[in-house]
């Protein structure tokens, strides 16, 4: 049974910080990567940042340079630190992980989302 825990969400005015823990248990020996997506209001869900075992990143282009995502494999936790938050960024975020192969992310275990809003 594998269980992603995510923590750190929040309400939080434009221009401020967040930063978003996920804290993975069970058996994921299958997952070599681990994500985010997120899904706004009346939006469909998107990919947010997605890093292999092996450090490699990959950033949705409304986040990069803003957000960073990052993984300590020891603790099985992944981090995503949202920096120069906008409005539009309002979504529910969703911790995952996965098979990466061949350039590509496969999230197979879900989190069961968090909260993000960014509002004066």
């Amino acid at each position: 049974q594998v269980q992603l825990v995510e923590s750190g969400g929040g309400l939080v005015q434009p221009g401020g910080s967040l930063r978003l823990s996920c804290a993975a248990s069970g058996s994921i020996f299958s997952a070599n990567a681990m994500g985010w997506y997120r899904r706004a209001p009346g939006k469909q869900r998107e990919l947010v940042a997605s890093v292999t075992s092996g450090d490699y990143t990959n950033y949705a282009d409304s986040v990069k340079g803003r957000f960073t995502i990052s993984r300590d494999i020891a603790k099985n936790t992944v981090y995503l630190q949202m920096n120069r938050l906008k409005p539009e960024d309002t979504a529910v975020y969703y911790c995952n992980a996965g098979p990466y192969s061949s350039g590509v992310y496969y999230p197979v275990f879900w989190g069961q989302g968090i909260q993000v809003t960014v509002s004066s």
